[in-house]
């Protein structure tokens, strides 16, 4: 869904009052969706279709169905999460399915990674203006965040194919945690042709799931995967043992430095 087009310059509050050609009102199920959040959904959806196409971050013909493809497609995911989980949405983009999921559950807290500079500008300042306190934008890829981040729950959307993907979303999991990725019709292809790598990846069970039936007219297909004692597998395991080395002995050498300082 995300496009490499150029940004474009500007903040995502300049055009609150600026016409919104193709946007259709949000539909009703929206508000049960998100309940009291509901004004920061639709400010959400509004600054998508302007400064989002603008910046090259969603195409301009995905502004019609904005509502249903995409923030709704996404909110449901909640139906998933355990109370008070942590989440990590990995290569956010625009703030799908992050932002959505962060707003219809403030109880969980979010973390949107994402790689590219003019992303996290306009994730930061999306943030900033609807006032997501369950919200962090995170510069990086998942690769570098193995040992510095550990979630209960990671989400991705069109990010990759789903064995590369959980390369990636894996080894930032928690024991037991789970990865839901939104993968549409190609749900069961993409996991029959993965099993192997997910099980080298530590995960121990997957499914392909529906969220969102009874609630919208097209419900949200999701590959459900979920990991065992070591996610991502050994050399995560690895990587997570040499990065807590590494942060013990950060630690040890300011705790050196402090009780010298105090000697002086």
């Amino acid at each position: 869904m995300d496009t490499d087009g150029v940004a474009t310059e500007g903040t995502p509050g300049e055009d609150a009052e600026a016409d919104r050609p193709g946007l259709p009102e949000a539909p009703a199920v929206a508000r049960e969706i998100f309940g009291e959040r509901f004004p920061m959904a639709l400010r959400y959806t509004e600054l998508l279709a302007t400064a989002g196409v603008q910046r090259g971050l969603i195409g301009p013909r995905e502004v019609p169905r904005l509502w249903g493809r995409h923030v709704l497609n996404c909110a449901v995911l909640a139906e998933l999460l355990p109370a008070n989980a942590s989440l990590c949405d990995v290569g956010s983009g625009a703030g799908l399915p992050g932002i959505p999921v962060a707003m219809a559950r403030p109880d969980v807290s979010v973390t949107l990674l994402e790689p590219l500079l003019r992303r996290t500008t306009f994730l930061e300042e999306v943030v900033r203006e609807l006032g997501l306190d369950n919200v962090t934008v995170v510069r990086g890829r998942a690769e570098e965040m193995i040992g510095k981040l550990a979630v209960d729950v990671v989400t991705a959307r069109a990010v990759a194919p789903m064995e590369r993907l959980a390369g990636w979303g894996l080894p930032l999991l928690r024991p037991y945690g789970q990865m839901l990725a939104l993968k549409g019709d190609t749900a069961e292809q993409e996991l029959a042709e993965s099993r192997s790598a997910l099980t080298k990846l530590g995960a121990v069970k997957w499914s392909v799931i529906s969220v969102g039936e009874g609630t919208l007219e097209t419900s949200t297909r999701v590959v459900r995967v979920e990991a065992g004692e070591s996610p991502g597998g050994v050399k995560a395991a690895t990587r997570r043992a040499k990065a807590a080395r590494a942060g013990r002995a950060a630690r040890s050498g300011e705790t050196g430095r402090v009780a010298g300082r105090r000697r002086r």
